[in-house]
Protein backbone atom coordinates (compact mmCIF):
# COMPACT_ATOMS: atom_id res chain seq x y z
CA UNK A 1 0.00 0.00 0.00
CA UNK A 2 1.27 3.53 -1.08
CA UNK A 3 -1.84 5.56 -0.33
CA UNK A 4 0.28 7.99 1.94
CA UNK A 5 3.99 7.57 0.43
CA UNK A 6 4.36 11.53 0.74
CA UNK A 7 2.90 11.94 4.14
CA UNK A 8 4.11 12.46 7.62
CA UNK A 9 1.95 11.10 10.38
CA UNK A 10 2.17 11.71 13.92
CA UNK A 11 1.42 9.51 16.63
CA UNK A 12 0.86 10.41 20.36
CA UNK A 13 0.14 7.59 22.70
CA UNK A 14 2.37 5.35 20.12
CA UNK A 15 3.87 3.06 22.71
CA UNK A 16 1.11 0.72 22.90
CA UNK A 17 -2.46 -0.44 21.87
CA UNK A 18 -4.28 1.72 19.02
CA UNK A 19 -2.05 4.33 19.08
CA UNK A 20 1.23 1.33 18.29
CA UNK A 21 -1.61 -0.23 15.61
CA UNK A 22 -2.21 3.14 13.63
CA UNK A 23 1.61 3.59 13.30
CA UNK A 24 2.24 0.09 12.07
CA UNK A 25 -1.03 0.90 9.42
CA UNK A 26 0.14 4.07 8.50
CA UNK A 27 3.74 2.95 7.75
CA UNK A 28 2.71 -0.14 5.94
CA UNK A 29 0.67 2.65 3.80
CA UNK A 30 3.84 4.75 2.87
CA UNK A 31 3.61 7.61 5.54
CA UNK A 32 7.15 8.70 8.05
CA UNK A 33 5.32 8.02 10.79
CA UNK A 34 6.44 10.19 14.19
CA UNK A 35 5.88 8.11 17.21
CA UNK A 36 5.63 9.86 20.81
CA UNK A 37 4.83 8.79 24.12
CA UNK A 38 6.76 8.67 27.12
CA UNK A 39 7.95 5.36 26.90
CA UNK A 40 11.02 5.50 24.98
CA UNK A 41 12.53 1.70 24.74
CA UNK A 42 9.05 0.86 23.66
CA UNK A 43 9.14 3.70 20.94
CA UNK A 44 12.61 2.19 20.05
CA UNK A 45 11.31 -1.03 19.69
CA UNK A 46 8.62 -0.33 17.13
CA UNK A 47 10.25 2.09 15.34
CA UNK A 48 12.72 -0.75 14.54
CA UNK A 49 9.70 -2.95 13.85
CA UNK A 50 8.60 -0.47 11.48
CA UNK A 51 11.85 0.23 9.98
CA UNK A 52 12.46 -3.81 9.32
CA UNK A 53 9.77 -3.98 7.57
CA UNK A 54 10.65 -1.22 5.23
CA UNK A 55 8.43 1.80 6.59
CA UNK A 56 10.05 4.76 7.89
CA UNK A 57 9.76 5.76 11.59
CA UNK A 58 11.07 8.41 13.83
CA UNK A 59 10.88 8.65 17.63
CA UNK A 60 10.14 11.73 19.51
CA UNK A 61 9.65 10.85 22.95
CA UNK A 62 7.16 13.42 25.13
CA UNK A 63 4.21 13.71 27.83
CA UNK A 64 1.89 15.30 25.88
CA UNK A 65 0.36 17.28 29.37
CA UNK A 66 3.73 19.63 28.84
CA UNK A 67 2.84 22.32 27.12
CA UNK A 68 6.14 23.68 26.24
CA UNK A 69 7.22 20.29 25.23
CA UNK A 70 4.05 19.87 22.86
CA UNK A 71 5.01 23.22 21.47
CA UNK A 72 9.14 22.63 20.95
CA UNK A 73 8.00 19.26 19.08
CA UNK A 74 6.06 21.21 17.20
CA UNK A 75 8.21 23.70 15.91
CA UNK A 76 10.92 20.96 15.41
CA UNK A 77 8.01 18.79 12.96
CA UNK A 78 7.18 22.19 11.10
CA UNK A 79 11.01 22.71 10.55
CA UNK A 80 11.21 19.42 8.84
CA UNK A 81 8.30 20.06 6.45
CA UNK A 82 5.00 20.49 9.09
CA UNK A 83 2.89 17.07 9.97
CA UNK A 84 0.49 15.99 7.37
CA UNK A 85 -1.97 13.59 9.74
CA UNK A 86 -2.03 13.99 13.74
CA UNK A 87 -3.51 10.84 15.60
CA UNK A 88 -4.22 12.75 18.80
CA UNK A 89 -4.27 9.08 20.63
CA UNK A 90 -2.70 9.13 24.40
CA UNK A 91 -5.22 9.28 26.93
CA UNK A 92 -5.74 7.18 30.67
CA UNK A 93 -9.07 5.96 32.07
CA UNK A 94 -8.33 5.46 35.86
CA UNK A 95 -12.29 4.45 36.67
CA UNK A 96 -13.73 5.44 39.95
CA UNK A 97 -16.96 6.61 41.95
CA UNK A 98 -16.94 10.37 43.03
CA UNK A 99 -17.04 9.53 46.13
CA UNK A 100 -13.77 7.66 46.18
CA UNK A 101 -12.43 11.67 45.36
CA UNK A 102 -9.25 10.66 43.31
CA UNK A 103 -8.44 14.06 42.70
CA UNK A 104 -5.07 13.74 40.96
CA UNK A 105 -6.81 10.86 38.89
CA UNK A 106 -9.13 13.54 37.81
CA UNK A 107 -5.99 15.73 37.13
CA UNK A 108 -4.27 13.54 35.35
CA UNK A 109 -7.14 12.38 32.98
CA UNK A 110 -7.95 15.78 32.15
CA UNK A 111 -4.07 17.36 31.52
CA UNK A 112 -3.71 14.06 29.00
CA UNK A 113 -6.87 13.31 27.82
CA UNK A 114 -8.05 17.33 27.29
CA UNK A 115 -4.64 19.84 27.85
CA UNK A 116 -2.67 17.16 26.02
CA UNK A 117 -4.92 16.54 22.93
CA UNK A 118 -5.35 20.72 22.94
CA UNK A 119 -1.56 20.73 23.17
CA UNK A 120 -1.05 18.43 20.09
CA UNK A 121 -3.83 20.53 18.13
CA UNK A 122 -1.75 23.81 19.17
CA UNK A 123 1.32 22.13 17.73
CA UNK A 124 0.13 21.55 14.55
CA UNK A 125 -2.68 23.68 13.44
CA UNK A 126 -1.06 26.86 12.52
CA UNK A 127 1.10 24.97 9.69
CA UNK A 128 -1.80 22.86 8.63
CA UNK A 129 -3.80 26.20 8.10
CA UNK A 130 -0.98 27.77 6.05
CA UNK A 131 -0.64 25.24 4.01
CA UNK A 132 -4.55 24.58 3.44
CA UNK A 133 -4.57 20.80 4.35
CA UNK A 134 -4.66 18.63 7.10
CA UNK A 135 -6.21 16.10 8.50
CA UNK A 136 -6.44 15.93 12.61
CA UNK A 137 -7.96 12.35 14.12
CA UNK A 138 -8.75 12.57 18.31
CA UNK A 139 -9.87 9.72 20.17
CA UNK A 140 -12.47 9.85 21.55
CA UNK A 141 -14.94 7.43 22.58
CA UNK A 142 -18.48 5.82 23.38
CA UNK A 143 -17.98 7.44 26.66
CA UNK A 144 -18.36 10.83 24.71
CA UNK A 145 -22.00 9.74 24.10
CA UNK A 146 -23.15 7.63 27.43
CA UNK A 147 -22.09 7.78 30.83
CA UNK A 148 -22.01 5.37 33.33
CA UNK A 149 -21.22 5.02 37.38
CA UNK A 150 -17.44 5.30 38.01
CA UNK A 151 -16.64 7.27 34.48
CA UNK A 152 -18.01 10.88 35.88
CA UNK A 153 -14.72 12.59 35.08
CA UNK A 154 -13.70 10.05 32.09
CA UNK A 155 -16.87 10.60 30.18
CA UNK A 156 -16.48 14.12 30.81
CA UNK A 157 -12.99 14.28 29.05
CA UNK A 158 -14.05 12.08 25.84
CA UNK A 159 -17.25 14.45 25.89
CA UNK A 160 -15.15 17.26 25.40
CA UNK A 161 -13.08 15.55 22.76
CA UNK A 162 -16.32 15.16 20.92
CA UNK A 163 -17.61 18.90 21.65
CA UNK A 164 -13.53 20.11 20.24
CA UNK A 165 -13.49 18.05 17.18
CA UNK A 166 -16.76 18.88 15.88
CA UNK A 167 -15.87 22.68 16.79
CA UNK A 168 -12.56 22.53 14.79
CA UNK A 169 -14.12 20.51 12.37
CA UNK A 170 -16.47 23.52 11.51
CA UNK A 171 -13.50 26.45 11.98
CA UNK A 172 -11.31 23.77 9.20
CA UNK A 173 -13.15 23.93 6.69
CA UNK A 174 -12.30 27.74 5.78
CA UNK A 175 -8.66 26.11 5.78
CA UNK A 176 -8.70 22.64 4.34
CA UNK A 177 -8.72 21.02 7.95
CA UNK A 178 -10.31 17.74 8.13
CA UNK A 179 -11.25 16.31 11.72
CA UNK A 180 -12.15 12.89 12.89
CA UNK A 181 -13.68 11.75 16.06
CA UNK A 182 -12.95 7.75 16.74
CA UNK A 183 -15.11 6.27 19.02
CA UNK A 184 -14.47 3.08 20.57
CA UNK A 185 -15.81 1.07 22.58
CA UNK A 186 -14.33 -1.52 24.52
CA UNK A 187 -11.35 -2.26 23.01
CA UNK A 188 -8.04 -4.67 24.10
CA UNK A 189 -5.50 -2.38 25.06
CA UNK A 190 -3.58 -1.17 28.39
CA UNK A 191 -6.73 1.39 29.36
CA UNK A 192 -7.75 -1.08 32.13
CA UNK A 193 -5.01 -1.64 34.15
CA UNK A 194 -4.90 2.06 35.15
CA UNK A 195 -7.88 1.61 36.95
CA UNK A 196 -7.00 1.71 41.11
CA UNK A 197 -10.76 1.38 42.37
CA UNK A 198 -11.17 -2.00 43.10
CA UNK A 199 -15.23 -2.02 42.49
CA UNK A 200 -15.03 -0.48 39.01
CA UNK A 201 -12.56 -2.86 38.46
CA UNK A 202 -14.44 -5.68 39.40
CA UNK A 203 -17.45 -4.13 37.50
CA UNK A 204 -15.69 -3.70 34.50
CA UNK A 205 -13.11 -6.87 33.88
CA UNK A 206 -15.67 -9.13 35.98
CA UNK A 207 -18.77 -10.99 34.41
CA UNK A 208 -21.29 -9.24 32.10
CA UNK A 209 -18.19 -6.51 32.43
CA UNK A 210 -16.97 -4.53 29.43
CA UNK A 211 -13.81 -5.80 29.68
CA UNK A 212 -15.08 -9.27 31.05
CA UNK A 213 -12.76 -12.46 29.69
CA UNK A 214 -15.38 -13.71 27.72
CA UNK A 215 -16.24 -10.55 26.28
CA UNK A 216 -15.48 -10.03 22.57
CA UNK A 217 -13.73 -7.04 22.74
CA UNK A 218 -12.29 -4.97 19.87
CA UNK A 219 -8.59 -5.40 18.91
CA UNK A 220 -6.26 -2.21 18.53
CA UNK A 221 -6.04 -3.19 15.14
CA UNK A 222 -9.73 -2.67 14.38
CA UNK A 223 -9.47 0.97 15.09
CA UNK A 224 -6.31 1.66 13.19
CA UNK A 225 -8.17 0.20 9.84
CA UNK A 226 -11.00 2.44 10.85
CA UNK A 227 -8.31 5.58 11.03
CA UNK A 228 -6.76 4.54 8.04
CA UNK A 229 -10.07 4.34 6.14
CA UNK A 230 -10.92 7.80 7.30
CA UNK A 231 -7.36 9.55 6.26
CA UNK A 232 -7.07 7.64 3.08
CA UNK A 233 -10.82 8.83 1.71
CA UNK A 234 -10.39 12.01 -1.06
CA UNK A 235 -9.59 15.34 0.24
CA UNK A 236 -13.26 16.74 -0.31
CA UNK A 237 -14.71 14.21 1.95
CA UNK A 238 -14.76 14.49 5.83
CA UNK A 239 -14.95 11.43 7.99
CA UNK A 240 -16.31 13.44 11.10
CA UNK A 241 -17.52 10.79 13.46
CA UNK A 242 -16.54 6.69 13.25
CA UNK A 243 -18.68 5.31 16.36
CA UNK A 244 -16.89 1.29 16.59
CA UNK A 245 -18.25 -0.79 19.10
CA UNK A 246 -18.11 -4.27 19.78
CA UNK A 247 -20.85 -6.25 17.96
CA UNK A 248 -22.18 -7.74 21.82
CA UNK A 249 -21.78 -3.94 23.49
CA UNK A 250 -24.96 -2.74 23.97
CA UNK A 251 -23.73 0.95 25.44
Amino acid sequence: MTQLSGKRAWVTGASSGIGEATARVLAAAGAEVVLSARREKRLQTLAQAIQEAGGQAVIKPVDVADRQAMARLGEELEDLGGVDILINNAGLMPLSPMLEGRVDEWERMIDVNVKGLLYAIHAVLPGMARRRRGHIVNLGSVAGRVTFPGGAVYCGTKFAVRAISDTLRKEGTHYGLRVTDIQPGAVATELPQSIGSADVRQAVTGPGGFYAPEAEILQAEDIANAIFYAVTQPPHVDVSELLIRPQRQET
